[in-house]
């Protein structure tokens, strides 16, 4: 039997503007908000700018997450308004719930540390799988 208790995310991001909305799961909420932040994946939310966190659920079973997922997403945006407004009325940044303010810049600091490295290795491994083989 396993004691660990598992964490998942149901989570809104909003644009600075409170007018596009993006939903997700995650099981490490600070990882992939940050991800969101400095827009590591071209997607939805790189595209409108959706880096505000403005709302979340925690879960500790993973299907039970992708299924509210999968019902927050079938909502319309006036339902997503009201749920935020409920509990972050001021649509603050929730990010700050998990870490200080200089903690996910650290945090941002080292993730774009670790994108920059994975870039030379693709480079270095493009380059290795180009070169003329010694026959």
């Amino acid at each position: 039997m396993n004691d660990k208790e598992y964490s998942y995310y149901v989570y809104i991001l909003t644009n600075e503007a409170n007018t596009v909305f993006y939903t997700g799961v995650t099981n490490d909420i600070i990882r992939r908000i940050v991800e969101h932040k400095i827009k590591i994946h071209n997607g939805f939310s790189s595209k409108y700018n959706v880096t505000k966190l403005v709302y979340y659920e925690h879960f500790t079973d993973v299907h039970n997450a992708i299924e509210r997922e999968k019902k927050l997403k079938k909502w319309n945006r006036e339902w997503k308004w009201r749920l935020i407004r409920k509990v972050n009325s001021g649509f603050r940044d929730l990010i700050y719930d998990f870490a200080t303010e200089k903690e996910i810049a650290e945090f941002i600091e080292d993730m774009k540390k670790i994108i920059k490295e994975d870039e030379l290795i693709d480079l270095k491994m493009r380059l290795h799988n180009e070169l003329p083989k010694n026959k």
